[in-house]
C-alpha cells in the first residue's frame, strides 16, 4: 500500500538518441511501438507500446542538432560500457527475438536463460542497447 495519499505513476521516460526522426522510423517500423506525437520539424517523437496503450510514454530525446554536451558524453559513454539503457519485456521473448533478428535488428547478447526468466540485449541503431526480458511467472 502506498504511503502517499495521491500516488504516482510513470508517464514517460526518455531514451537519447542522436536523430529522433530516424529513432522514430527504427521504434515504429522494427520494433512495433506506436506514435504518441510525432513532429520531425521540431525533432519530437513518442511513442508507446500496443501492448499497453495507457502505460509509459517513451520520449525520443535528441542529443542533435545543438544538444546538451553533457548528455551527448553520458549517452556515448552508457554505450561503450555495453549498459542497457532501458528494459523492454516479451510475452515470447523467443519468438521477439527471433522476429527482431529477421529485421535485422542486431544482438549484444544472445538470449539467455537467467533466475528470473530469459534476457538479451540489442542495439537500437540510435546508439543505445536496449534489455529485452521475459520474467518467470
Amino acid at each position: 500500500m502506498s504511503r502517499m495519499k495521491h500516488p504516482m505513476k510513470v508517464a514517460m521516460v526518455s531514451v537519447l538518441v542522436a536523430d529522433p526522426v530516424k529513432a522514430f522510423t527504427y521504434y515504429t517500423e522494427v520494433l512495433g511501438f506506436e506514435e504518441v506525437m510525432y513532429d520531425p520539424v521540431n525533432y519530437l517523437a513518442i511513442v508507446k507500446s500496443p501492448l499497453d496503450p495507457d502505460g509509459v510514454n517513451i520520449l525520443l530525446e535528441p542529443t542533435e542538432p545543438g544538444g546538451i554536451e553533457i548528455a551527448k558524453k553520458f549517452k556515448a559513454q552508457i554505450y561503450k560500457m555495453g549498459y542497457p539503457i532501458i528494459s523492454f519485456s516479451a510475452m515470447d521473448i523467443e519468438k521477439t527475438v527471433k522476429e527482431l533478428k529477421e529485421k535485422g535488428v542486431t544482438f549484444k547478447k544472445e538470449l539467455t536463460k537467467t533466475d528470473y526468466g530469459f534476457d538479451a540485449v540489442f542495439d537500437d541503431d540510435n546508439g543505445n542497447y536496449i534489455q529485452l526480458l521475459e520474467f518467470n511467472v
